[in-house]
C-alpha cells in the first residue's frame, strides 16, 4: 500500500509564512544584525522553501502553491532590485485578484474551480453524492447553488485583494534596501492575518457551510453520509 502524502497543517503555515518572516524583518534588519537586504532574503526564504516542500510532499503541481511561490519571488525581486515600494501594494493585490478572476471565469466553463475548492474528493464521496442528487432530480439545482457559492468565494478573494492593497500602501512607504523598509514589510506581515485573512476566511467558511447545507437539503441525507472515513 502506498503511504499517503504528508500535508502541512494550519500552524505550520502560520509559523513559516507569517511568524518567522515577520520576526526576522522586524528584529533582525538593523545594520548590526542581518542588515535590511539579508533580513529580506532570509525572511522570504522561509515561505519560499515551505512552498517548495509542500509541492514536493503533495506529489503534484498545485496552482495555488505555485502562485504563492511566485508571490514570494516577486517580493524578493522588488526588494533586491530596490524598485518603488508602490509595486509591493500592486503585487499584494494582484495574487488574490488573479485567483478571484480565475474562480469567477471558471464559473462559465464546464470545469468550475469552485467544485475542486469546496467539494474535495479527499473529504467527500463524490460518486455517492452525484448518485444521491440524481435520485432526487436535484443535480441542476445543486449546480445553481454551487454557482452561487462560487460567487461568494470569488468575492472573498476580491475582498482580500482590496484589503491587501490598502494595507501595503499605507504601511510600506520606505525604499527597499533600508531598515525601515524591512521593518515595514514585517509589520505588514504581522497585520495581514487579522486585517486580511480573518474577514476573508469568514466568507470562505460561509461558502463551505452554505455548500454543506445544500448537500443535505438536496440529497435529503445528512452530510455525514458523504464524508469519507
Amino acid at each position: 500500500m502506498t503511504a499517503p502524502k504528508k500535508k502541512s497543517n494550519f500552524f505550520s503555515n502560520i509559523i513559516f509564512n507569517i511568524i518567522l518572516p515577520a520576526v526576522i524583518l522586524s528584529r533582525f534588519s538593523t545594520p548590526d544584525t542581518l542588515g535590511p537586504v539579508w533580513a529580506v532574503v532570509v525572511a522570504l526564504a522561509f515561505p519560499l522553501l515551505f512552498g517548495l516542500w509542500e509541492l514536493k510532499q503533495s506529489g503534484k503541481v498545485n496552482f495555488f502553491s505555485v502562485l504563492g511561490i511566485i508571490s514570494v519571488l516577486l517580493t524578493g525581486g522588488i526588494s533586491l532590485f530596490e524598485l518603488d515600494p508602490a509595486y509591493i501594494a500592486i503585487k499584494e493585490a494582484m495574487v488574490p485578484a488573479i485567483i478571484g478572476v480565475i474562480v469567477l471565469v471558471s464559473q462559465y466553463t464546464p470545469y468550475p474551480l469552485i467544485r475542486k475548492l469546496l467539494i474535495n474528493p479527499e473529504l467527500l464521496d463524490i460518486e455517492k453524492l452525484t448518485q444521491s442528487l440524481e435520485q432526487q432530480n436535484n443535480t441542476a439545482v445543486f449546480d445553481e447553488k454551487m454557482r452561487l457559492a462560487g460567487f461568494i468565494v470569488a468575492s472573498a478573494f476580491f475582498l482580500s485583494a482590496t484589503l491587501n492593497y490598502f494595507l501595503a500602501k499605507s504601511i510600506v512607504v520606505s525604499m527597499p534596501g533600508t531598515t525601515a523598509y524591512a521593518e515595514e514589510l514585517g509589520r505588514m506581515t504581522w497585520l495581514s492575518y487579522p486585517v486580511i485573512v480573518a474577514p476573508t476566511m469568514i466568507l470562505l467558511v460561509g461558502a463551505i457551510i452554505f455548500t454543506f447545507k445544500q448537500i443535505g437539503k438536496l440529497t435529503k441525507q445528512p452530510i455525514d453520509e458523504f464524508i469519507l472515513q
